[in-house]
């Protein structure tokens, strides 16, 4: 020993009989132990010489006994003990590969055993369990810190010394003989601190010391199983008895059996020489036969390996050993510990495993601590089972929950097996302490089942649904019996599983056996790989692609209100300081990633971008000002959108990639499908017909003469499935199992195993019943098989290439040429779906026509009879067809459905979509909208010269409006037709068509105007119903809106609110809605909006438009008319737009921008009423194809006073209406419309004055 350790060690004190002498320096001493332990090297030189010292015997136990008093001592005694027992394992980290290393953890963990018998005492159990008694009883506001510690290392204390591990070559004992972990448990029962473990499992206040007690509860029972608990203290019953006699009777009769055959090997007459033979027809190294010197009877034993050395086996390829040995403890020690198991199961185990597992979810505990609740549960369920069945004492592990909680773990300790193969032996035994967790869950699920209690068969039904419904609980097990591998994983596990499987498939088929139809849930791993980059389609720039793509862009930026979330703006770097780019491509390249992504539809993701990088980049406005507004951030990024921006060329790729690029590439993605079906269980069974399932059985079936009857029995009833329901006998008929079965029907006690003999047997007849049609069926003996094999094996073999190929006779084959030759030259769009109801064989499928036609060489290739796509596959129009086309245009231009009647006169018949394009780039429509159904009209219109109506009057001045459902509806309904025959048009159409339909789309930019009569009857029929206030509102609402976005400059919806109890009544009235959407209002959009809107896209002279067609109109109207024609012609045309403009530049300036804006809900005063009437200038505008958006043309209508205006409040404002059309943007010289068109209109203000 180290000279400073043992003057350390000798400043302690000195025993003298069994009194212990400290010395005054012991309390110094004892913490420069725990100093130089803290230091110790990795030999762990100071704990071997302290062990070797034997001062933990000699000098820690007598002090802690004798001096408990001394409060400072004895924890400084219990942490240096706690220290000393620790397990080698956690000292070393591992079991050392190197010898020299090895040796030293032989060492520590010698030291360690004897300190295990040294705490064999009741006296130093007596003393810890009357500390933690004591300090038990202080209330939480009592303890101090150091109680807990102490406390916690008193529990350690325990579990480091039942954690020793047993020597049985050391101890030499035998069962039911007190080994030393035995004397332990007895004296920790003598103590009471068993006692004291139950309490800390039960109470409430000592949740925190659940795990501590866990694992001193699982190693208090190490070497226990559950069946010799249950049978301790009880007689044995009737069923063991006779079990144990048939088990003895069984070895009785193989102990005859092997006696007989000695004999019956052994000659009557003795030889003192022992002879020579000749073996004829076994061949020796040469070409003589082989000569056999031994004696004759032991000639059934002889092979050409006799007297070889004996193969290595390589250490990779070994088997993997038992990990554990059980042994029958003292009787004494497994009653106390059977009266402890029913304590804690009664008390103790709901809570503590709550509490365990609550730990283990949350990860409060240490790796692997999981270990101690699956053997907790897999041990106490099992005792549950064998002593009384009660549900109610395990009911926190019987759920679905803890179902869940193993097979996550199964499948987690699976993985790790493949992935660290330095620990597989560790692994290998968490993932066997799991499986018998699953499988106890079942028999207690089983046994439920059998249960007198209706609630807990009930509960029972309810399990088993669960478990059998999901896949994950289902394919567990053909999992691991696909994976298992015999060097890393040990033959009880195998054994489990088999036994675990057995029951499983006895559970489920009983369970669907007692339903009609059982759904089950159904997973599909459907698998695609990436697409390469120099495949990436380029994507279509098209405008009416590129309008489609603004309109979910923009619906998506309104809908999030344009706030971006934290994660899109987070990502989002416009700059790279770094680059060497300069920055004006960077500013470019930052252009086309915000056009890239709204062209990908990621409208947050194109806003945030535009942001940033107007932060980076603020001068010039490129990217918008800084106080730019919503609106016209839209507007800029729709002019992003349309842009065409140069690209920097696609770079080329390069010739060599990396090794991990090119894996990322062809690593396919996965993604799981989800559905219902229907559970067969023959098709279940089905999934265990496999070779790497087979060979798991066989290997344990080896040990047939070790293996229990029921593991045999698990083996058989698996192989039977297998070979007799499923008729895959063949799948056995492999040279290893052949020689299995002549074992077992060779061996002297095969009456003991009758299910394997009668099995043997069947498959033997079977295979030799096979060799009588197939001859080969010898050489298949050398292979395992799989389903395919074993159906060409009993069925018939199949040319190369021919496995599912379908025959064609010669009488078949001249019918399909017979028929070919007489449809080859008709014009049938498709001659094989012509072909395929003619043939006598009804069963043949249009690929397999197709691979005889090309076979017969009737095509050459298979892609001449390609199936057609839906659709025409015409792209050219010749100089006839389009002839044809203005024809039949001219011939029903004027009917109801001029685009019907085209479609169905037309020789070549095409698609609509493909008619409309080129009727748009012929020019004969300048628009969509004139090929749609004419719908009937209330209110014809008069083509002479004659005044109108004021019902007609009034539709001319809603003609602009945008949002007619009718014409939407008809609008919508061609665009879809439109669509989807697009879609269905052939992949190979040409750029001409294309380019013609984007020239018609250009032409259609030319407007039309489009009457709505219809506004004025429904005004009037509601002003009869008595809704007059409703229609103010909705015309002050209207006006209101026009002039605060003439004033403001930009449009945002403004919500169309009632406030009054009239205008809510009005708002529950059909034909009022109806007419606020004739206006141009739109619905509540989603749940999140509860009143109507006013849409941005109205402008401000649709708006006043709108307003002025929900005005009332007086029976004077037609005297002022003449009057204000005969002045209409007096003034020229100049003249009477340069007073206009005057006149509104004056009321420009007259208003007030700081104008408080009023409520739409709020009356109006007639004043500002007759202001908003004299400034309103209504604009009649066309809208094209919804599908374009693009709006030009704008018609402005221009007022005209009569020369002397009145300025009294009650006067009436008579406005001239004037059609004027704008022909381009630059402003060139307006032209009015004639006399004729120019109409006039009386706005009756009937607003009360505001209070």
């Amino acid at each position: 020993m180290n000279c400073e350790l043992l003057a350390t060690c000798s400043a302690l004190g000195y025993l003298e009989g069994d009194t212990y002498h400290k010395e005054a320096d012991c309390l110094e001493s004892v913490k420069d132990l725990i100093r130089y332990l803290r230091h110790e090297d990795d030999t762990r030189d100071v704990r071997q010489q302290l062990g070797a010292g034997q001062i933990l015997q000699n000098d820690l136990l007598p002090i802690i006994t004798q001096y408990r008093q001394e409060k400072m001592l004895f924890d400084a005694c219990v942490r240096l003990m706690v220290n000393l027992t620790q397990p080698a394992m956690l000292c070393f980290g591992k079991v050392p590969d190197d010898p020299v290393f090895r040796q030293h953890f032989l060492k520590v963990t010698s030291h360690l055993e004897a300190y295990k018998e040294s705490f064999a005492s009741e006296t130093v159990f007596g003393i810890l369990s009357e500390t933690l008694y004591n300090l038990l009883q202080l209330d939480w506001e009592q303890r101090q810190e150091e109680d807990n510690l102490l406390i916690e290392r008193i529990l350690l204390l325990v579990r480091n010394v039942l954690h020793v591990p047993a020597n049985p070559l050391e101890e030499k004992k035998v069962d039911d003989d007190a080994s030393i972990h035995d004397r332990v448990l007895w004296a920790i029962h003598m103590s009471g601190f068993d006692d004291l473990v139950k309490f800390l499992a039960s109470a409430q206040s000592e949740q925190q010391w659940s795990m501590h007690v866990l694992e001193i509860i699982s190693l208090m029972f190490r070497d226990q199983t559950p069946d010799a608990l249950v049978s301790a203290g009880h007689a044995r019953s009737a069923e063991e008895k006779q079990r144990d006699a048939q088990e003895l009777e069984s070895l009785r009769q193989k102990e005859f059996a092997e006696r007989r055959s000695r004999v019956l090997q052994r000659g009557t007459r003795h030889s003192r020489f022992g002879g020579s033979f000749v073996v004829q027809g076994l061949k020796a190294l040469g070409d003589k036969d082989v000569v056999y010197h031994r004696n004759i009877h032991n000639f059934k034993n002889y092979t050409h390996d006799m007297g070889k050395a004996v193969r290595r086996v390589p250490k990779r390829n070994r088997r993997a050993q038992e990990c554990r040995d059980e042994r029958r403890s003292a009787f004494n020690v497994r009653l106390f510990l059977r009266e402890f198991c029913v304590d804690f199961l009664e008390n103790c185990y709901n809570r503590l495993m709550y509490l365990v597992k609550e730990s283990l979810i949350r990860e409060q505990t240490q790796q692997h601590d999981e270990t101690y609740y699956l053997w907790a549960l897999s041990f106490f369920m099992a005792f549950n089972r064998g002593n009384g069945f009660r549900a109610d004492l395990v009911s926190e592990t019987m759920s679905i929950r803890a179902f869940n909680f193993i097979e996550r773990n199964v499948t987690n300790y699976y993985e790790m097996l493949l992935t660290d193969r330095k620990e597989a032996t560790s692994w290998s035994r968490r993932m066997h302490l799991a499986l018998k967790a699953y499988q106890e869950l079942l028999l207690t699920v089983n046994e439920m089942d059998r249960s007198q209690d209706e609630t807990i068969r009930q509960s029972s039904n309810v399990i088993k649904s669960n478990i059998f419904y999901l896949m994950e609980y289902r394919e567990i097990f053909v999992t691991l019996l696909r994976k298992y591998d015999e060097t890393k994983q040990p033959h009880s596990y195998l054994k489990d599983l088999v036994e675990t499987t057995h029951l499983f498939l006895r559970m489920l088929e009983h369970f669907s056996s007692g339903r009609r139809s059982l759904m089950v849930q159904k997973k599909r791993v459907k698998r695609k790989k990436p697409k390469k980059k120099n495949q990436q389609v380029a994507p279509d720039t098209s405008p009416e692609a590129l309008e489609q793509i603004w309109n979910i862009v923009e619906e998506e930026l309104k809908a999030t209100g344009f706030q971006l979330s934290a994660s899109v703006t987070e990502g989002i770097v416009p700059f790279d300081a770094t680059s060497d780019t300069p920055l004006e491509e960077q500013r470019a390249e930052a252009m086309v990633r915000v056009q890239d992504a709204l062209l990908a539809r990621l409208g947050p993701e194109a806003l945030g971008l535009l942001r940033a990088a107007r932060e980076v980049w603020p001068e010039g406005d490129v990217f918008g000002s800084s106080d730019v507004e919503t609106g016209e951030e839209l507007e800029l990024l729709k002019q992003i959108l349309h842009a065409n921006l140069p690209r920097p060329p696609p770079p080329e790729p390069a010739a060599e990639e990396d090794d991990d690029g090119a894996e990322l590439e062809e690593e396919e993605l996965e993604s799981v499908q989800v559905s219902e079906t229907e559970f067969s269980f023959l098709d279940f069974i089905k999934r265990f017909a496999n070779p790497s399932i087979v060979r798991p059985y066989i290997l344990l079936l080896k040990t047939f003469s070790k293996n229990s009857p029921h593991t045999n029995h698990c083996i058989v009833r698996m192989l039977h499935r297998l070979a007799v329901n499923l008729k895959m006998d063949a799948l056995f008929y492999q040279l290893s199992v052949f020689h299995l079965f002549n074992k077992i029907l060779s061996d002297s006690c095969a009456d003991a195993y009758k299910e394997l003999v009668t099995f043997a047997k069947y498959v033997l007849k079977r295979f030799f019943s096979l060799t009588e049609k197939n001859n080969k069926a010898f050489v298949e003996l050398l292979f395992w098989k799989n389903v395919g094999a074993v159906q060409e094996m009993t069925e018939g073999y199949n040319k190369d290439g021919e496995k599912n190929k379908p025959t064609w006779t010669e009488e078949e084959e001249e019918e399909l040429r017979a028929l070919y030759e007489d449809h080859r030259d008709s014009d049938v769009p498709d001659i094989v779906e012509t072909l395929l109801p003619l043939l006598s064989k009804s069963t043949r499928t249009r690929r397999q026509v197709v691979t005889q036609l090309v076979h017969m060489g009737l095509v050459h290739s298979a892609k001449e009879l390609k199936k057609q796509k839906k659709g025409t596959g015409i792209v050219l129009w010749t100089e006839d067809q389009e002839l044809e086309l203005q024809m039949l245009f001219e011939e029903y231009k004027d009917s109801d459905d001029v685009l019907g009647n085209i479609l169905k006169k037309l020789t070549a018949k095409r698609s609509r979509a493909r008619v409309v394009d080129k009727l748009l780039s012929l020019g004969l429509v300048s628009e969509r909208r004139e090929l749609y159904k004419k719908r009937s009209r209330t209110a014809p219109r008069k083509s002479s010269g004659k005044a109108l109506t004021e019902e007609e009057f009034l539709a001319d001045l809603s003609q602009g409006l945008p949002d007619d459902s009718m014409d939407r509806d008809d609008e919508a309904e061609l665009e879809e037709s439109e669509e989807e025959e697009e879609d269905e048009e052939l992949d190979d159409d040409g750029e001409q068509e294309r380019e013609t339909a984007q020239n018609g789309g250009r032409r259609s930019q030319n407007l039309s105007l489009e009457r709505r009569a219809d506004v004025s009857i429904m005004v009037s029929a509601l002003h009869q119903e008595g809704l007059s206030g409703p229609l103010l509102w909705l015309q002050n609402c209207l006006n209101k809106t026009a002039n605060d976005r003439g004033n403001d400059g930009f449009s945002m919806p403004v919500p169309f609110a009632p406030l009054t109890e009239e205008n809510e009544d009005a708002m529950e009235n059909k034909s009022f809605l109806r007419l606020i959407r004739k206006v141009g209002l739109r619905p509540p959009a989603n749940e999140q909006e509860s009143f109507w809107r006013i849409p941005a896209k109205l402008t401000v002279s649709q708006l006043r438009s709108a307003a002025a067609s929900l005005s009332l109109r007086e029976d004077g109207l037609e005297n002022e008319e003449q009057h204000l024609e005969e002045d209409q012609k007096e003034v020229s045309q100049e003249s009477r737009a340069q007073v206009l403009r005057a006149l509104l530049l004056a009321r420009n300036r007259e208003q007030h921008t700081t104008e408080d804006r009023a409520r739409c809900s709020s009356d109006v005063d007639p004043a500002d009423n007759d202001d908003s009437l004299f400034e309103s200038e209504p604009q009649l505008q066309v809208k094209t194809s919804a599908k374009r958006r693009r709006r030009s043309g704008i018609l402005d209508e221009e007022e005209e006073e009569d020369g002397d205006i009145s300025t009294e409040a009650n006067s009436i404002p008579v406005m001239d209406v004037d059609v004027q059309q704008n022909s381009d943007s630059d402003g060139e010289e307006e032209v009015s419309a004639p006399v004729k068109r120019r109409r006039k209109m009386v706005l009756i203000d009937e607003e009360d004055e505001e209070d």
